[in-house]
């Protein structure tokens, strides 16, 4: 519907109600049809929650105390009550309509005047709101001052060296030694893709990680995540607002994942992913290489709801896996994502525990975040590097992998949508 379209709904509605109360003298709004009043309480639920979303954007851009803020707010009410007011509240319509009368003004026209004065508040808030640019230089935090920026060898492309691997020694939730690396890695000895869920609001919400293990090498963990300045803390709702940048950082699991499980005691778990091949492994990574490149091209805005640390994932992933997950309403509620992985055959029902034997009892849901809890397995773990930061990441990842099958690749893309479509089977009986 056009703006035009939608304030001659919005305009005509209580004309129309009015012809129809003379033809039926009767002055209650209960004899309109159903239609008209559903139709009348659609255009007041969507102006007020116009208004609402315009000041929410102007409160979380500005701040509470802004005198924008307070401006805003005062005309966005003082045009949008008056407006209600005079278009749908029958006996005080009628008021200002014997009071204009005098004045030869009518009470249609004062509502065209306060409805076009509210359209074009809010298509300008709306423009204002879409011309804000993300940045690169603020005054970041110090765990997202750095962003992750790669080079290819010359003469091998599948040799990759990172510059600001972010490998920090946390000792409590906001204080830690910094240290950013330059690591390199090679994508040739790529061996599987595990899935971190780090949860710190209940057990709809949590922060998705992803790790890349190497045949002969430390796993190397990405994660998609707000770049807060330093006089900032996260919000859900300012998330919607354009309040934060997207980062993506690059990381040692003995620092991004240490932090969650043992500084700020979120739940974490670690999930393997199975029926990959070695080409997918592959695309993944290439994709991060991607986002990398972009993010420091030109920097992004986090969205609570769209480009979070979870969605952004599955996006990436069904580029390269297609139709091997299908879309699902748990990638929006990322608790629940390992769930959604079970159910597509993206985690084993019945993993192999070692080389020669699989599990005797297929693994339910239950039994894989029993298993893969990694907070039991990090208590105690001496984060302070004292001799070499390389030992240490290895003993980190080492430990939180103890009793996790780790699945091998599979040797073609048949037997891994075979073994897939086997798996998502049994995890529905």
């Amino acid at each position: 519907m056009s703006p035009r379209s939608f304030f001659s709904k919005l305009l005509s509605s209580r004309n129309d109600n009015n012809q129809q109360l003379t033809q039926n003298q009767n002055d209650s709004p209960y004899s309109q049809s159903w239609k008209h009043r559903l139709m009348r309480f659609f255009i007041i639920v969507t102006l007020i929650l116009s208004a609402i979303w315009l000041l929410l954007a102007i409160w979380y851009q500005f701040g509470a105390t802004s005198f924008i803020t307070w401006l805003t707010t005062i005309v966005i009410i003082g045009l949008l009550i008056p407006l209600l007011s005079a278009t749908y509240h029958t006996k005080l319509a009628n008021k200002i309509d014997d009071k204009l009368s005098n004045k030869k003004i009518s009470n249609k026209k004062l509502s065209r005047w306060l409805a076009g004065g509210y359209a074009f508040i809010w298509l300008a808030g709306l423009g204002w709101f879409f011309s804000i640019e993300a940045k690169q230089d603020r005054n970041w935090q110090p765990e997202v001052s750095q962003v992750i920026t790669y080079e290819r060898d010359a003469n091998n492309p599948d040799l990759i060296t990172f510059s600001n691997v972010r490998n920090f020694d946390w000792h409590t939730p906001d204080e830690a030694d910094e240290r950013w690396d330059t690591r390199t890695v090679d994508m040739s000895k790529l061996s599987g893709v595990d899935v971190s869920n780090s949860y710190w609001m209940g057990p709809l919400i949590a922060h998705t990680l992803v790790s890349f293990r190497f045949e002969d090498d430390r796993p190397l963990a990405f994660s998609f995540e707000i770049r807060k300045e330093e006089d900032e803390s996260f919000s859900a709702l300012a998330g919607f607002f354009r309040r934060y940048e997207l980062s993506l950082i690059g990381a040692e699991e003995r620092d991004i994942i240490y932090t969650r499980s043992n500084a700020r005691g979120e739940q974490v778990y670690l999930f393997p992913i199975s029926h990959l091949q070695h080409s997918e492994v592959k695309a993944l990574f290439e994709s991060y290489l991607i986002a990398a490149d972009e993010l420091n091209t030109k920097p992004a805005w986090y969205n609570t709801l769209v480009s979070n640390c979870t969605n952004i994932i599955f996006y990436m992933a069904r580029i390269v896996s297609g139709d091997r997950l299908p879309w699902d309403y748990r990638i929006w509620v990322s608790g629940w994502l390992p769930n959604y992985l079970y159910d597509v055959g993206m985690l084993d029902a019945n993993p192999q525990l070692n080389k020669e034997q699989r599990s005797s009892q297929p693994w339910s849901m239950d039994t894989w975040y029993e298993r893969t809890h990694i907070n039991p397995k990090t208590q105690g773990f001496d984060n302070e590097v004292s001799v070499n930061a390389d030992v240490n990441s290895r003993e980190f990842s080492a430990q939180i992998r103890q009793g996790i099958p780790i699945p091998p690749l599979a040797d073609s893309k048949v037997e891994a949508e075979a073994r897939a479509q086997s798996a998502a089977e049994a995890s529905e009986e």
